[in-house]
């Protein structure tokens, strides 16, 4: 059960207590232990897999492979179902837990690290060594991209960090950021999967994307990549990135067709790869809709898919809520609203925060009346600040000083002082963002 550590703070009346159960409700439903459990079933020789069997007796042996913030829960909890079937394998997280058979390896995120590129390097000998005998699981989870660098040729550490730094401060959508990311690595856009052939390998992927674009969980190891060097090419373009030499060069060799690119839809090595997503962002807000139902109150699910800046997708979630409460529609009070997906923020200034934090700060600034905002990132960690997000109502909001936060993006800074983050640590899963503007019948 994830735990939050100034809950007695935040939980300051039962309508926030509500908000804040639905949040957790939300994490809870994604946790792997559960997803693993109602997924992965062995029957004597007989593997399923949602709705695929594998009989287990033609492999030789069976391996866990694969990275992201949740990546070794998964891991874990395949052990539990699977026991000493599970052969070995390697885990590349930031949030490891003890295992017994696959190896749990250290990376970084949000920014790739130079233990990160061991790791990783070790992983893609392991799938090297696999055969046609081989079965792997293979485990993709959010933060993927980063814990698991695999610098290509004439690409080093620190070009790959300052790339991975412009592109997370643009405010470019996770799917062109991952254009790029693919275009300077051995692992990612399919890349693991040609490796790992000719074994068989079954993707059990936590979909921290909105969509479930496979491709861009964990920029796509396992999958077929749609995007191509020239795609790469346009996301630097198009939002003026300052990005080192070598990867300009890099990119620009595989514009001109000096370098081949990443394995596309139709290529024979994703002939022996099947995948399944086993928990997404609609999982969570399905869970989160639960409690604010057996709370008595009606709920409004928007999307699990919002995206853009998170500043103003603020503002139209508290322009519903608004609605709600003024005119009863499209739903009467007591009633919430609530969403999923993933945000981002454009940063113009150097403050601190994250999507979320900022989400609500400016909800904060535009509801009405007794609504309570939250907004978590499901891993716990919301951006690069230690709080999965923040819970806030109109007595926080001190106009001027919070308008002022919001135009630095400092919202952490003004919500950390007035105890409105929420933290809980890493929650040992990650299938993006949950939102709930609650709204209290007056």
């Amino acid at each position: 059960m994830t735990r939050v550590e100034n809950r007695d703070t935040l939980a300051r009346s039962e309508a926030h207590e509500t908000v804040l159960e639905s949040l957790l409700a939300g994490i809870e439903a994604s946790n792997p232990s559960q997803v693993i459990e109602s997924t992965v079933t062995v029957t004597g020789n007989e593997l399923t897999i949602g709705t695929d069997q594998y009989d287990l007796s033609t492999y030789r042996e069976l391996i866990v492979l694969g990275g992201g913030n949740a990546a070794s829960q998964v891991a874990g909890a395949l052990e539990a179902e699977l026991g000493d079937r599970i052969d070995g394998g390697i885990i590349v997280t930031d949030d490891p837990v003890e295992t017994e058979r696959v190896t749990v390896l250290p990376g970084d995120h949000p920014v790739p690290s130079e233990r990160g590129v061991d790791s990783t390097r070790q992983l893609l000998d392991r799938a090297t060594a696999a055969d046609e005998d081989t079965l792997i699981l293979g485990v993709i989870t959010g933060g993927g991209s980063a814990l698991m660098p695999a610098p290509a040729d004439g690409i080093d550490l620190r070009a790959l960090i300052e790339t991975t730094d412009e592109l997370l401060h643009s405010g470019a959508p996770i799917r062109e950021i991952n254009a790029v990311r693919k275009h300077l690595s051995e692992l990612k856009g399919g890349q693991l999967a040609a490796k790992a052939a000719p074994a068989t390998t079954v993707s059990l992927v936590l979909s921290d994307v909105v969509g479930n674009h496979l491709d861009v969980i964990a920029s796509g190891p396992l999958v077929p990549d749609p995007t191509t060097f020239e795609d790469a090419q346009a996301v630097i373009d198009r939002f003026d990135l300052t990005v080192p030499e070598p990867v300009r060069e890099r990119i620009q060799a595989g514009v001109d067709g000096i370098l081949e690119d990443t394995p596309k839809p139709g290529d024979p090595v994703f002939e022996q790869v099947g995948t399944h997503v086993i928990a997404d962002g609609m999982t969570a807000i399905e869970a989160a809709a639960a409690v604010i139902e057996d709370a008595g109150y009606e709920p409004l699910v928007l999307s699990s898919m919002v995206e853009g800046e998170a500043s103003e997708a603020a503002k139209t979630h508290a322009a519903i809520a608004n609605e709600i409460r003024a005119t009863g529609t499209p739903i009467k009070p007591p009633a919430a609203v609530l969403s999923g997906g993933e945000t981002t923020v454009t940063v113009e200034s150097g403050g601190s925060g994250g999507p979320n934090q900022e989400f609500a700060l400016s909800a904060g600034l535009s509801i009405d009346g007794s609504t309570i905002v939250g907004a978590v990132d499901s891993d716990g960690i919301d951006g690069a600040s230690d709080a999965a997000g923040a819970l806030v109502d109109l007595t926080d909001i001190d106009r001027p000083a919070a308008q002022a936060a919001l135009d630095a993006n400092d919202s952490g800074a003004y919500l950390t002082e007035r105890d409105r983050v929420v933290l809980t640590g890493q929650t040992g899963t990650n299938v993006n963002d949950i939102r709930v503007l609650l709204v209290p019948d007056e």
